[in-house]
């Protein structure tokens, strides 16, 4: 239906569509310093805009705010639409502490207590 519409109405209304998704999403990608926002995330990718990403490939951190939540290695597979579609080679989700190397039995106590 908007194909009926005039050009720089498709385009504005497009443009209002980004400004839109970049407001409410609070993902973000980060590349060294460099800082780029997430349009659309879905569980193999993610998708960035096209006219603000350079074509980027390796190693990035994805960030929820200010939190850590993601490190992933990524390919750029497409652009659609404006969006650079980027797909996850793999995505490993970042901890706040240290994996165990052993077993923890779920009935252990916390803490030893000392006799009085």
């Amino acid at each position: 239906m908007l194909e009926f519409l005039p050009k720089d109405v498709r385009e504005g209304l497009e443009a209002a569509r980004k400004r839109d998704q970049k407001k409410r999403s609070r993902l973000r990608v980060q590349v060294g310093e460099a800082v780029f926002p997430i349009l659309r995330f879905w569980d193999e990718g993610f998708a960035l805009d096209a006219s603000l990403t350079p074509n980027l490939r390796g190693l990035v951190d994805v960030y929820d705010g200010a939190r850590h939540i993601f490190q992933c290695l990524i390919i750029a597979s497409a652009q659609e639409n404006g969006e650079l579609v980027c797909d996850f080679k793999r995505s490993t989700m970042v901890s706040d502490r240290a994996p165990l190397d052993f077993w923890r039995d779920e009935n252990a106590p916390v803490a030893l207590l000392p006799k009085a």
